[in-house]
């Protein structure tokens, strides 16, 4: 079992930054890739930046350039620095990691954290 726990949201004025934590812990070492998505009302969950075990990243198009993802193996944490934030990317971001193909390719959730851009 994994659980996640995401940090770091909060209301900001556009062209500012956050940076989001999401902190791993359980099963840790069958963890593979670990990725934030958002969700905005009316919207989809969408994939934002994800991140392999061995630190090959992947951006949305919408955050490329703006979002850095990055991770601290010996703290079991994820960032995602935001920079540069537009009100289309308030939304809820949540936190998500997968595992091992000997672990059943599991998803786990965390329970999300508010962004809010301010025009």
């Amino acid at each position: 079992q994994v659980q996640l726990v995401e940090s770091g949201g909060g209301l900001v004025q556009a062209g500012g930054s956050l940076r989001l934590s999401c902190v791993a812990s359980g099963s840790i070492a069958s963890i593979n890739l670990m990725g934030w998505y958002r969700q905005a009302p009316g919207n989809q969950r969408e994939l934002v930046a994800d991140i392999t075990s061995g630190g090959s990243t992947n951006y949305a198009d919408s955050v490329k350039g703006r979002f850095t993802i990055s991770r601290d193996n010996a703290k079991n944490t994820v960032y995602l620095q935001m920079n540069s934030l537009k009100p289309e990317d308030t939304a809820v971001y949540f936190c998500n990691a997968k595992t091992s193909m000997s672990e059943h390719f599991r998803a786990y959730w965390g329970q999300g954290t508010q962004v809010a851009v301010s025009s």
